[in-house]
């Protein structure tokens, strides 16, 4: 490995690879305070008509679906940002809270793709394998591995 690209460094290629988040941060909130205000409605209604137990399972019911939007909104920034310049190869992975990144010798890099039907892309140096690509739909990756290889023949 060597060092992370400078800012002064020639970029040749670059490739951002994120998620596609079908909701803005205010549309996200606004839907989660409606299932909140609608499961309650109806759980307070219920309860007023005798069926008193189903406010404690309605309670539960929320835990989990606001633990399960915790993950998805932690998750909504993740990405995934290539830099290809003549010297180094760059790639910088967000997941969550943790930023990693990478860099190898363009020369020495080569790309492996798995076959069907759940196409992987692994990038191979030496003997570092980092996974690539996986916020690319499965029919995107193998032109994305093609591509990425065409620029990286331009390094050599």
């Amino acid at each position: 490995m060597q060092a992370i690209c400078r800012d002064t460094d020639v970029v040749l290629k670059d490739w951002m690879l994120k998620r596609n988040c079908a909701m803005s941060p205010r549309q996200f909130v606004m839907c989660y305070l409606s299932l909140v205000a609608a499961s309650l409605g109806v759980a307070v209604l219920v309860a007023i008509r005798g069926a008193w137990l189903v406010l404690p399972f309605t309670g539960l019911d929320l835990l989990a679906v606001s633990a399960a939007f915790v993950v998805y909104a932690r998750h909504a920034t993740d990405y995934e940002y290539i830099r290809l310049s003549p010297e180094q190869l760059v790639v910088e992975q967000q997941s969550a809270d943790r930023l990693t990144q990478y860099a190898f010798n363009p020369r020495w890099v080569r790309i492996e793709v798995d076959g069907q039907p759940r196409t992987r892309i692994t990038l191979c140096a030496g003997r570092q394998a980092l996974p690539l690509g996986k916020y690319l739909a499965y029919h995107r990756r193998e032109p994305f591995a093609r591509e990425l290889r065409g620029w990286l023949r331009r390094c050599a």
